[in-house]
């Protein structure tokens, strides 16, 4: 006998671990996934206020607290218009809990999950966690994910597809009539769509939507989070949004794995969703330009690159060799392979990093391009 379970000994390590372990000290890092601004300082204070006054000592509800699930019931109702109630919220350990609990809730071994590919590495690694089997969907020359290929990929074992959008480690931005789909196809075919909406407010082309605005039943969850839209990865807080039915199922899993979210930080995102939100302003437009000199850097190298509509990702098309000659030069980016077989021959970069570290690691770029 094993003396460890079989679905763990399927999962692997991170690819992007890998490529930070094999980094010097002093590389430019251009594989972080987290923006480089600071946490807004109203959220800062607002934890502090919470720890000073008692109120981060002791768990909250499983659910999380009132104040905070109604910030996020607002936010939906304000931004999307979409109608959330408080009680339809669980405040999680970040969106990464949040999509765990979503799958833990609602595969059965066996079943059939399909992912984007390339795509964010922790969808197939949770699936296996779940007793699920992971089924990969590649993307669109642009990087969208195309509904068609969804719907043709389904089969008698799916139970559940997942959309990200904005993406990682795209930067796709899926269009309004794909999103329309993605409900249609979960209705239609009675199958969960589970949507990642963590980078959902860094778009600059276009718009978010998300599936839940055109479903006709409850078969679309969103899973999303302050991590990015508000510089907070370190606070581990995110919320999944579904209907009570499977909120309850969904808590079910989240009390026996977190409890809760920790106190704190729940207090720090309340006031980051009801405060000021020029510093999100600020931190979406300095993406937008740092975006627009990678790409234009990229093409001068002559390295094609899908634009990115979102997030703070790029994927050029580059030569083999390429990302560890990069390594070599202490630049890290990351393999596309890791996020997928499609990725094979592009690399992920993220502009969450300064513009003269860009322009830098892009003259390392333009003479690695050049030697191979």
């Amino acid at each position: 006998m094993s003396q460890y379970a079989a679905r763990v000994e399927a999962m692997d390590i991170s690819g992007i671990r890998e490529v930070f372990e094999a980094a010097g000290e002093d590389a430019i890092n251009l594989g972080l996934g987290q923006p480089d601004f600071p946490t807004p300082d109203h959220a800062r204070e607002a934890a502090v206020s919470a720890i000073q006054d008692g109120m981060g000592d002791s768990y909250t509800s499983n659910k999380g607290i009132p104040e905070l699930r109604a910030a996020i019931s607002d936010r939906y109702a304000t931004d999307n218009g979409q109608d959330i109630p408080p009680e339809n919220i669980i405040a999680t350990a970040g969106a990464s809990e949040a999509i765990h609990v979503a799958i833990e809730a609602h595969i059965q071994p066996g079943d059939e999950v399909l992912c984007p590919d390339p795509g964010f590495l922790a969808y197939e690694q949770l699936v296996l966690l779940a007793g699920g089997e992971p089924k990969r969907v590649e993307l669109r020359d642009d990087l969208t994910l195309d509904p068609a290929a969804v719907e043709d990929a389904i089969t008698e074992n799916t139970a559940l597809f997942i959309v990200n959008s904005p993406a990682n480690p795209t930067g796709a931005v899926q269009s309004k009539r794909d999103m329309a789909e993605f409900a249609r196809i979960a209705d239609e075919h009675e199958i969960i769509c589970l949507s990642d909406e963590v980078y959902e407010k860094i778009v600059f082309d276009g718009e978010h939507h998300s599936p839940a605005e055109f479903a006709t039943s409850d078969r679309v969850i969103q899973a999303s989070a302050c991590s990015k839209t508000y510089s907070m990865t370190g606070w581990r807080l995110g919320w999944v949004a579904a209907s009570t039915e499977r909120i309850e199922r969904m808590l079910r899993v989240h009390q026996y794995v977190q409890a809760c979210a920790s106190a704190p930080s729940q207090y720090a995102a309340e006031a980051a969703l009801t405060g000021p939100q020029e510093p999100v302003q600020e931190m979406v437009s300095a993406f937008e330009e740092r975006r627009n000199v990678l790409l234009d850097g990229l093409e001068d190298i002559g390295l094609d690159t899908p634009v990115p509509k979102g997030a703070f990702y790029a994927m050029p098309h580059v030569p083999d060799g390429w990302t560890q000659k990069m390594l070599d030069n202490d630049v890290i980016v990351v393999p596309g392979e890791a996020f997928g077989p499609s990725g094979r021959g592009q690399a992920r970069i993220s502009y969450a990093t300064s513009t003269a570290e860009l322009k830098e690691a892009l003259e390392v770029m333009r003479t690695v391009t050049n030697s191979l």
